[in-house]
Order: structure tokens, then sequence, then C-alpha cells
């Protein structure tokens, strides 16, 4: 795994959407267009504003999820509002595609298979995207992967229902289609993070995280969070 160290968590924001912007210029000019799953947290958040003031060909992206949270439409608990406030409300070209996970549906089952399907419409069978974007929990989840929860063994499917994780149940890509993409960056800051991170720099399978294909990935942190652990 490569790994940026920058200096705070606006530096990492900043840089990952320069990171975003050249990887999908250079897949629409190699396949015509560029099919990147995005999760949620603040710096994220941050990361998509800038992404929006990139040069970007807006035309030929598809969005889609890695994760999201069951919650009414507009919930701020949502990463779809997230993704609306801070990226979709300022672009003057809308992208080709935005791919809401459905988990306004009752039938949670259904809608990962539907998930499953848009993906496999657009990204070929079985699906391959050409970006996932990760971030890192202090409990070393990632997605919606959290420790413990049986999606982690899932093997035969895209998308699934995770169980109750923090107040929600969530619909989450799994591990084999976030192992599949071109290319994943991580994107992790905060002191708190450092002893996951730690975990994830080692390939520590303990962690969710740590059980994710390393050898085509970026991880950008900022000092806090990738400092050597003990280090004062």
């Amino acid at each position: 795994m490569r790994e940026e160290l920058l200096p705070d968590a606006e530096a990492v924001a900043r840089r990952a959407a320069q990171i975003l912007a050249a990887a999908a210029r250079h897949a629409v000019a190699t396949r015509g267009r560029f099919l990147l799953a995005t999760s949620g947290g603040a710096t994220p958040w941050r990361m998509l504003r800038h992404l929006a003031d990139e040069r970007v060909p807006w035309a030929q992206v598809h969005l889609f999820q890695v994760d999201e949270r069951v919650a009414p439409e507009g919930d701020p608990d949502r990463n779809l509002t997230h993704l609306r406030t801070s990226l979709l409300a300022h672009l003057t070209v809308p992208p080709a595609g935005v791919h809401a996970m459905p988990v306004d549906v009752p039938d949670l089952d259904r809608a990962a298979a539907d998930y499953a399907d848009t993906l496999t419409s657009l990204a070929g069978a079985p699906p391959v995207l050409d970006l996932v974007h990760l971030g890192l929990g202090e409990d070393g989840h990632t997605a919606s992967l959290v420790p413990g929860d049986a999606v982690l063994e899932i093997t035969t499917a895209e998308v699934a229902v995770t169980g109750p994780y923090a107040g929600h149940r969530r619909l989450t890509l799994t591990l084999p289609l976030i192992d599949r993409a071109r290319g994943i960056l991580w994107v992790v800051t905060g002191a708190a993070k450092a002893p996951a991170l730690d975990r994830l720099r080692r390939g520590d399978c303990g962690i969710p995280a740590g059980r994710v294909r390393s050898d085509h990935a970026l991880l950008l942190s900022d000092a806090a969070a990738g400092r050597t652990p003990g280090a004062s």
C-alpha cells in the first residue's frame, strides 16, 4: 500500500479531491467513463466539496455508494444527504449517474440485490469499479463492514444488509466487490484513528479494514492519525 502523510485533515481532503479528479480524467480517457464509489465522514465530505471545484468530466462519471444507513430520505445520518450538499449542489454539469442505495424500501434484501443488479449493469459481471474510497473507524471497520458482522464472510454477493450498528442497519458493498476495484483510496484523519491505522498498515486481518487487499491502494492520512504508535 502506498502512503502519503499530510499535515492535517484539510490537506488530506484537498489531496484526495485531486487524486479522484485525476483518476476520473484517466478513466474517461482510457475507458470512456469513471465508476466511483464513495464513503461518508467529515473529511470525505470536505473532500467532495473540493472535488466540485476540480476539473472532472462529470458527464462520464457514475457515482455509487460504498454504504448507507437505513434512514429516511434527507436524514442527516444518510451519506446521500451529504453527497448532495457537499458535491452535487455545487456542480454545473451533473454526473452521468448518481446511484443511491435504496435503503428506504421495506425489503432490504431485495434492495441489496437491486443495487447489485445496478452495479452489474454498469460495471460488468462481476462488477469492477474504477475506484473505491474508504474510511476507517476507530474499531477497525470500513464501509459498513464491522467487527463480528456476518457480512464479512459473504463471498457470493456484491451488496449486503448488515446487522444493527451504531443505531442503524445498513447496506454495504462486500469485500469481494471492494477488492475487485481497479484502485482503492483510503482517507484517514484524526488521532483517534491512529491505533486502527497502524493495524491497517500491518494488514491485520483481525480488523475488517485489514482484510481489504492493499496492492492497489493509496492511503492518505494526516499527522494525527499517521503518527507512529507510542510517539509523542
